[in-house]
């Protein structure tokens, strides 16, 4: 939990404030998880902060919700395509997903448990899109698209959660699933080489 805290405030997740009046704030829970290797034992300790979305009020502190998911034909449809033609085929996801999402919304939320509580009234302005908000999955998206352009890949009419990218010979397609992406093409180095700055923790298999 400290680990977690310490990254939350190392990485400017919110600002702790005075509750302004007319505003209330949205409570949060710690979340635990045990993940375990194939045999049985204990990989890892898993722990995460989340806001408690349901508490939300549309039009107050959250608006629009929508994000695209890709359509599982596409998935079916790009995996066939890459063994029929042989392409290399490569996967990897964002660790810490929804916390690379700007907060445009003006959300506040209690002190976490294992935070100093700074007085009664102070509460956490939230500066990103923690997980459990109703508009983080929107947001994390919304910031992906940006990266996703910059480097110059075109956005799919048929399916929003598939780009392609073709520069002379070389064919790149990639297919983002919530934090999960599937990259595959025709060049080994296109498929391998795909890295977004904006996002600073991955992890590729």
């Amino acid at each position: 939990m400290q680990i977690e805290l310490n990254a939350l405030i190392q990485n400017k997740s919110w600002e702790i404030v005075s509750l302004p009046t007319g505003h209330r704030p949205i409570g949060c829970k710690w979340v635990y998880k045990i993940k375990y290797n194939s045999d049985g034992s204990i990989d890892r300790y898993k722990v995460r902060l989340v806001a408690k979305g349901y508490m939300q009020i549309e039009g107050t502190d959250y608006f629009e919700t929508f994000s695209p998911t890709a359509k599982l034909t596409t998935v079916c449809c790009l995996l066939a395509i890459a063994s029929s033609r042989n392409w290399f085929l490569s996967h990897f996801d964002v660790q810490n997903t929804f916390l690379h999402g700007d907060l445009d919304e003006e959300v506040y939320m209690d002190i976490p448990l294992g935070l100093y509580r700074h007085g009664e009234n102070m509460v956490c302005r939230l500066k990103i899109s923690l997980y459990g908000l109703k508009q983080a999955s929107r947001n994390w998206f919304a910031k992906f698209f940006c990266a996703i352009q910059k480097a110059g890949f075109t956005q799919s009419k048929t399916d929003y959660s598939l780009f392609t990218k073709s520069e002379g010979n070389s064919f790149t397609s990639l297919l983002i699933y919530d934090d999960d992406i599937i990259v595959t093409g025709n060049n080994e180095q296109s498929t391998q080489g795909v890295y977004f700055p904006a996002f600073s923790h991955q992890r590729s298999r």
